[in-house]
């Protein structure tokens, strides 16, 4: 004869024992199981390195033997750094370079990116080209962008991104992929702040160039974003602008991310 077996249920008091599972959840209110809320996405640059490089720095002009060393800068030398530009109100392109830089890190990292700088303040001296380079190496980054504003002649305007051209046991590497990154940066740059071309240098936008230490010792895709002409009353009207200064970091911050999703993808 087959008993009938009978349903116990714990005391309402009952708790699991030290060292032993709880039992799985009661289902909710509609029949399903109560579900655990879910991790937050990833932030959509986590794991990627860029290396941001404030072009000159703000101890140059006191240190003209240490800046005006020669250094490596691929098959020819090169003076270790320069003074940099300036406005004709005075305002420095070393400081003008390391503000944005430090606006652009911020927006990348908010976005989950490891950013690293070439400098860490805007009162020292250097680092020099080829240390600025290693740098980028060194972090294995996934992109490098070397910051800067031009001097050219009043009545020159516009941005232009310096890309590497072939400099034969240097270059050959990082062509195609700097090349990809100097076009999603002026594209995106150019339509997050309207800001015009160059109309001074470059095609479009785009100027290649194999003399360059920063660009021929790169291991890693990188490129130089001339923002604007620091001499051209009108250029310099928007750099000396705080809030022009935050509109450029956006368009920054887009071309690289535009780079980092599309290279990630491939």
């Amino acid at each position: 004869m087959l008993l009938a077996t009978a349903c116990w249920s714990p005391p309402p008091d009952a708790r699991p024992a030290i060292g032993e599972t709880a039992a799985p959840p009661l289902p909710g209110p509609g029949g399903g199981s109560a579900v655990s809320p879910s991790p937050s996405a990833p932030l959509p640059l986590s794991g990627r390195v860029v290396v941001l490089d404030p072009g000159h720095n703000g101890g140059n002009a006191d240190a003209p033997e240490r800046i005006g060393r020669p250094v490596p800068a691929g098959p020819t030398t090169k003076e270790c750094d320069t003074v940099g530009a300036r406005t004709e109100g005075g305002y420095d392109e070393h400081e003008f370079n390391w503000d944005l830089s430090l606006l652009v890190r911020d927006r990348l990292e908010e976005a989950g990116a490891t950013v690293v700088l070439t400098r860490d303040s805007d009162d020292g001296v250097g680092p020099c080209i080829d240390e600025r380079a290693a740098i980028g190496n060194e972090a294995q980054a996934d992109a490098a962008v070397s910051i800067h504003a031009d001097g050219a002649a009043p009545g020159s305007r516009g941005f232009h991104v310096i890309v590497p051209g072939e400099v034969p046991g240097f270059t050959e590497p990082i062509l195609e992929s700097s090349y990809a990154l100097g076009e999603a940066l002026r594209d995106e740059f150019h339509a997050v702040t309207d800001h015009p071309y160059s109309d001074y240098l470059g095609e479009e936008g785009i100027d290649v160039r194999t003399d360059l230490g920063g660009l021929n010792l790169s291991t890693v895709p990188k490129v130089f974003l001339e923002v604007g002409n620091m001499r051209d009353p009108v250029d310099a009207e928007k750099l000396t602008d705080p809030e022009w200064r935050a509109l450029a970091a956006e368009g920054i911050a887009a071309g690289l991310t535009r780079f980092l999703e599309d290279s990630g993808r491939r």
